[in-house]
């Protein structure tokens, strides 16, 4: 099998990714980022559901952007909006994929591989700018610039499977390749045993997800959700 390695955050997105890429034939070397993030059960997650995706092996690096703050995912002083919100929210975390992915080209020089899967999404999201196709495609023109295969002449390759997928769509797919949802945890402010809030922009397009997708939501919450 081909190495690749795959972003895995411990989300439903990520593990829908792991799932295909697995799916695909490659060797999935999962790689998570302990960044200091108010929803640091999803780090558990994230072990869970590479062990039952069949991952060749998850690896946890930690990186300090806590340090930098800017965001309410890693800043406590700033709250986590409960109510959509116009333009890009304080959730989004400055830089955060293209640490991750530089991260993750670094494994992917060591081991050989030529092939990157992030779960970015551009229609079912809040808004980030480092979620949108243009900035994938311009790192990957980067990633090929940069590194000693890319100069060599093996091509780097970027792979976004859930970019122009609805969360409906991506949970679809999901569960034909046997992914439970049940272990995955998206919450912005989950709580140390993973429970949701079941009301931050990730757990309202989560449960919008599941309703158009037809297909009962299993995340566990901390209060109960209406029906």
């Amino acid at each position: 099998m081909k190495p690749a390695v795959i972003l895995l955050s411990g989300g439903l997105d990520s593990a829908t990714v792991l799932a295909i890429a697995r799916d695909a034939g490659y060797g999935c070397h999962a790689l998570s980022l302990d960044y200091g993030q108010r929803h640091h059960a999803e780090l558990a997650a994230a072990a869970r559901v590479a062990a039952s995706l069949g991952a060749v092996e998850h690896r946890v690096m930690r990186l300090g952007l806590g340090d930098i703050g800017g965001s309410a995912l890693t800043d406590d002083a700033i709250a986590v909006p409960e109510k959509p919100t116009e333009g890009i929210p304080v959730t989004y975390v400055p830089a955060r994929n293209t640490v991750m992915l530089a991260l993750a080209l670094a494994w992917a020089e060591v081991l050989g591989s030529r092939d990157i899967f992030i779960g970015v999404n551009a229609v079912d999201y809040s808004g980030y700018p480092d979620c949108r196709p243009e900035f994938i495609a311009a790192f990957e023109r980067m990633a090929n610039l940069a590194t000693r295969a890319g100069v060599g002449g093996e091509t780097l390759q970027i792979h976004a499977p859930l970019q122009h997928l609805s969360k409906a769509e991506i949970i679809q797919r999901g569960t034909v390749l046997g992914v439970g949802y049940a272990q995955t945890v998206s919450c912005y402010q989950a709580d140390d045993a993973g429970l949701a809030c079941g009301r931050c922009d990730s757990c309202r397009l989560r449960q919008e997800g599941f309703t158009r997708a037809g297909i009962a939501d299993p995340t566990r919450y901390r209060d109960p959700q209406p029906r």
